[in-house]
C-alpha cells in the first residue's frame, strides 16, 4: 500500500488480486506499440461467447500529464486527462465519454502519511457527488465511501471498511450494500522469494442471508512463471498460469470447472499481451 494508509479501494485489495486477478474464461489479445513521438497505441480484442469485442486506445505523458482516449466497437470514445501531483499528495483526474452528455466527472486525489481522499463530481446540472476517506497509518486503517444524489437528493452508497496490516499479512473487514453485505479477507504471504501467499474472502448477506467464501493461493515458480488456484463454496474451482515469455509480454492460461458437476465441460481463458 505505500506510506500512509492509502485510498479507500486499496482496503482488501491485495485478497482480491489473489483471488480474482487474471482469472478469465474468455479469450483476450492486446498488442501495445509506441509512435516516436512516445504515445503508446494498444489494439485489444476480446471473443466473450459469440461475441467479439475490441478497441483501441492511445496514452500520451508529458510531464506530470497523462492523457487516455480509447475508441470502442459501440463507437464510444473513453477519454481520461489526470494531472499527477499539482500541488504535493495531490491528482486531478478528468473523464468523459463520448456521445454520452452525462458522463463527465472530475475527481480529486489526496495522499497523506495519516490520510487518504478522494472527492469526485458529475458534470451535470444535478451531479452524483461521491466521497471516500481513509485515516489510519500503514497498520491500521478505517475508510468510509458514500455518493449522494442531488437530483433525487438520496444516499446512493454507503460503505465503511477496516484494515490491519503488518509485514506478512493483511486482514479487512468491508460494509458494503449500504450495510446489507458484510465482507472480512485475508491475505497472507507465506514465502516472499517465491511469491507464495494464501488468501480467503468470506461475504454474508444480511436480507438474502446468504453466504459465501472462496480461497485461493499462488506461487511463482520461477521469477517469470506464476501459477494460482482457487475454489469457492459453490464448488467452482479455478487455476491459472501466467508466464512472462519477454519483458512486459505476458501469456495467460486459466481453467475453471464445476467439482459439483463434473460431467460439464471446463471452461478454458486464454489472454496473451504483446509489449515490443
Amino acid at each position: 500500500m505505500g506510506k500512509g494508509p492509502g485510498l479507500y479501494p486499496d482496503i482488501g485489495k491485495k485478497a482480491r488480486d489473489l483471488l480474482y486477478r487474471d482469472y478469465q474464461s474468455d479469450h483476450k489479445f492486446s498488442l501495445t506499440t509506441y509512435a516516436a513521438n512516445g504515445v503508446a497505441i494498444t489494439s485489444s480484442g476480446a471473443k466473450k461467447g459469440e461475441f467479439f469485442l475490441a478497441d483501441v486506445s492511445t496514452k500520451l505523458i508529458n510531464k506530470n500529464i497523462t492523457t487516455d482516449v480509447k475508441v470502442d466497437t459501440n463507437s464510444k470514445l473513453f477519454t481520461t486527462i489526470t494531472i499527477d501531483e499539482p500541488a504535493p499528495g495531490l491528482k486531478t483526474i478528468f473523464s468523459f465519454v463520448v456521445p454520452d452528455q452525462r458522463s463527465g466527472k472530475v475527481e480529486l486525489q489526496y495522499l497523506h502519511e495519516y490520510a487518504g481522499i478522494s472527492t469526485s463530481i458529475g458534470l451535470t446540472a444535478s451531479p452524483l457527488v461521491n466521497f471516500s476517506g481513509v485515516a489510519g497509518n500503514n497498520t491500521v486503517a478505517l475508510g468510509t465511501d458514500v455518493c449522494f444524489d442531488t437530483a433525487s437528493g438520496n444516499f446512493t452508497k454507503y460503505n465503511a471498511a477496516l484494515s490491519f496490516s503488518s509485514s506478512d499479512l493483511i486482514a479487512s473487514l468491508i460494509l458494503n450494500d449500504k450495510a446489507d453485505t458484510i465482507t472480512a479477507s485475508y491475505y497472507h504471504t507465506v514465502s516472499p522469494l517465491t511469491n507464495t501467499a494464501v488468501g480467503a474472502e468470506l461475504s454474508h448477506g444480511f436480507s438474502s442471508n446468504e453466504n459465501s467464501l472462496t480461497i485461493g493461493t499462488q506461487h511463482s515458480l520461477d521469477p517469470l512463471t506464476t501459477v494460482k488456484a482457487r475454489v469457492n463454496n459453490a464448488g467452482i474451482a479455478s487455476a491459472l498460469l501466467q508466464h512472462e515469455w519477454r519483458p512486459k509480454s505476458v501469456f495467460t492460461i486459466s481453467g475453471e470447472v464445476d467439482t459439483r458437476a463434473i460431467d460439464k465441460s471446463a471452461k478454458v481463458g486464454l489472454a496473451l499481451a504483446l509489449k515490443p
